[in-house]
């Protein structure tokens, strides 16, 4: 494989992703202002410490943020008829799924990014470990970029359809992961249904940066993460390579 001529084309991918996709209405609507709503009715009423709830808050903005972009990129080049341009092109299936991906990554780390350090700073939180939560920063938004990739990869051209079937997924996954229900707090078939999502392993290693209680390792946490990351970035590739043509 050359490595290079891949670069190249990843890179390029994600720059059109970027100049085209940023400022679509869904990716803000679903990517920010959707989380941000949720937060706040979980919170309106309610005497709770928004200390303890901000982890989990800081990884629904990442979830949210790093998987609105993909789910919407192929549907909406079928639609415009700017899919088959870029299939003539002399780039893999492979490259079209990593800059789709590198774009929703980009955009939910530069959004996370923001709202973390200044809920940090607003509620004067303290972050044990700096470099585990960066970590877990670009390993969080590589995996729920690599997941918004799968979902738009199912085919059709109608980003519409692609984004209900984007909610479905994504609105479940927060209700088990540890958000607005500490994850050692659960037990029986609550936990181990958290167990298979992968935003459980993010809300848990960004607790533990924070001096919250955690229920895994920070390594278990880590590699999770990352194979969740590698099965979403496969399955793209399947799913693509079956619905390359539908909707064209």
């Amino acid at each position: 494989m050359n490595y290079p001529i891949l670069l190249r084309g990843v890179l390029t991918v994600t720059r059109k992703d970027m100049r085209i996709y940023y400022r679509k209405a869904p990716v803000y609507i679903f990517g920010l202002l959707m989380p941000a709503f949720l937060f706040f009715a979980f919170f309106i009423g309610r005497d709770l410490d928004p200390a303890k709830y901000f982890p989990g808050f800081l990884a629904m903005s990442l979830f949210f943020t790093s998987s609105s972009v993909g789910p919407i990129i192929v549907p909406w080049e079928k639609q415009a008829g700017t899919f088959e341009r870029l299939l003539s092109m002399p780039v893999t299936v492979t490259t079209i799924i990593l800059g789709d991906m590198l774009a929703g990554a980009i955009f939910g780390l530069l959004i996370s990014t923001i709202v973390g350090v200044a809920g940090i700073v607003l509620l004067g939180l303290s972050v044990t470990n700096v470099l585990l939560l960066a970590v877990l920063f670009l390993l969080g938004n590589a995996c729920f970029a690599a997941m918004g990739e799968l979902l738009s990869s199912t085919g059709g051209r109608t980003p519409s359809n692609v984004m209900m079937l984007s909610s479905l997924v994504r609105f479940p996954l927060i209700f088990i992961s540890g958000v607005f229900i500490s994850l050692s707090d659960m037990t029986g078939l609550g936990l181990v249904t958290a167990y298979f999502s992968p935003l459980s392993y993010l809300v848990d290693g960004i607790g533990a940066t924070m001096d919250q209680n955690s229920v895994f390792h920070w390594g278990v946490d880590i590699l999770s993460l990352l194979a969740f990351t590698v099965l979403f970035v496969f399955a793209s590739g399947r799913v693509l390579r079956r619905s390359l043509m539908k909707g064209l």
